[in-house]
């Protein structure tokens, strides 16, 4: 029991620190394709990459020819020339994937070139993340690229200031990011109905009625039926 009562204060105390904090959210996505620097540097990956796609494509259409070669002339090639035909076949396609993954296999080449043209790009903003959570007073902040989230309040989006902390002009993205924010209904004032105020000054009928004095009642004749 006492282990049950340790756990749930341990609980209540973490619920209570979790909701005490400041959260914010950015679009790591849309900062790097709005930052020219992180534009540049896919650019240049990107490069990398339409070369190495070329050489495959050269290797790739090398083997194409010599399968053709080997399956028109099979009929007509000795015995050692058929095997001569299919090593070279072999090599080929061994060259060919082992230029493959050496280049996009996990921990290859282009990981590798990912991570240092990146690495400075990815700094940056992260200094910036952080610099604007400080000013604003945010304990955490959640990228919403990374982890989807279910329901997100825009007044709560940073990447507006992360960018303009990174020097990008977001002149236009300021009055999208303000429709957003006040179509939300969680943002929209909602009208109280003050209670009708009655004024004390006009008195009706009714209460005149039952201030006058019991005696002045009875005084007045009463109206004769009419027959």
């Amino acid at each position: 029991m006492k282990n049950i009562a340790i756990i749930g204060f341990i609980f209540v105390a973490l619920t209570t620190q979790l909701f005490s904090q400041r959260v914010a959210f950015i679009n790591s996505a849309m900062i790097r394709n709005k930052f020219p620097e992180a534009q540049q540097a896919e650019q240049r990956i990107s490069s990398f990459v339409d070369e190495w796609k070329r050489e495959i494509s050269i290797m790739q259409k090398n083997i194409d020819n010599l399968e053709f070669e080997i399956n028109k002339n099979r009929l007509i090639w000795t015995e050692e020339e058929k095997a001569n035909k299919e090593k070279e076949l072999r090599e080929l396609r061994e060259q060919n994937d082992g230029y493959a993954k050496a280049k996009f296999a996990p921990n290859g080449e282009y990981d590798l070139i990912v991570r240092q043209i990146m690495l400075p790009v990815d700094q940056k903003i992260a200094a910036a993340v952080q610099k604007v959570a400080n000013q604003k007073n945010f304990d955490i902040v959640f990228d919403q690229s990374v982890q989807p989230l279910a329901y997100v309040n825009f007044k709560y989006d940073l990447t507006l200031d992360v960018l303009k902390e990174l020097g990008v002009d977001i002149t236009e993205m300021e009055k999208e990011l303000q429709e957003k924010i006040q179509k939300d209904p969680a943002n929209q004032k909602k009208e109280t109905i003050q209670p009708r105020r009655v004024s004390r000054t006009k008195k009706s009928q009714q209460e005149q009625e039952m201030e006058r004095p019991e005696e002045q009642k009875q005084i007045e004749p009463s109206q004769p039926e009419k027959k």
